[in-house]
C-alpha cells in the first residue's frame, strides 16, 4: 500500500456549519488507512480546539473529546497559525490538544511537504 501524506486545513468556527466535523470525520478515516495525515487550523478554525467548548444552548454534542482521541489513530501533527491564535486572542495553553504553533510561513512549508491537501 503507498502512503499518501494528507493535510486538512480547517478554516472554519466549529460550529454553524457543517465543515469542522466533516474534517474531523475524514481525517479519523484517513488515520484509520494508515496513511500520513496532519491537520492545520487557522483563522477561525483555531476556535475548533478551544478548551471547554459548551454546546448546550446550541442544541449540538461538541466534539473536543473527539480531538483529544486524534493521537489513537496516530495523528499527531497538529499546526496551528500562531497570527490567527494572537488575533482571536489565544494562546497554545487555550487548546485541548497539544499542537505546534507555526508562523504562517512556516504553515505553508508544510503544506508543500503533502501530496494531498484539504481545505475545511
Amino acid at each position: 500500500m503507498t502512503i499518501k501524506k494528507f493535510m486538512f486545513v480547517n478554516r472554519k468556527a466549529p460550529y454553524g456549519t457543517i465543515y469542522a466535523l466533516e474534517s474531523l470525520e475524514v481525517v479519523l478515516i484517513g488515520a484509520a488507512f494508515e496513511q500520513d495525515v496532519s491537520m492545520a487550523f487557522t483563522d477561525d478554525g483555531v476556535y475548533q480546539l478551544k478548551k471547554g467548548q459548551n454546546t448546550k444552548a446550541i442544541g449540538i454534542k461538541g466534539f473536543e473529546k473527539t480531538y483529544g482521541a486524534l493521537e489513537d489513530y496516530d495523528v499527531t501533527k497538529l499546526y496551528v497559525d500562531q497570527e490567527s491564535l494572537t488575533a482571536r486572542g489565544l494562546t497554545a495553553e487555550d487548546l485541548c490538544v497539544p499542537v505546534e504553533v507555526v508562523s504562517r510561513a512556516e504553515l505553508g512549508k508544510h503544506m508543500e511537504a503533502q501530496d494531498v491537501v484539504l481545505s475545511f
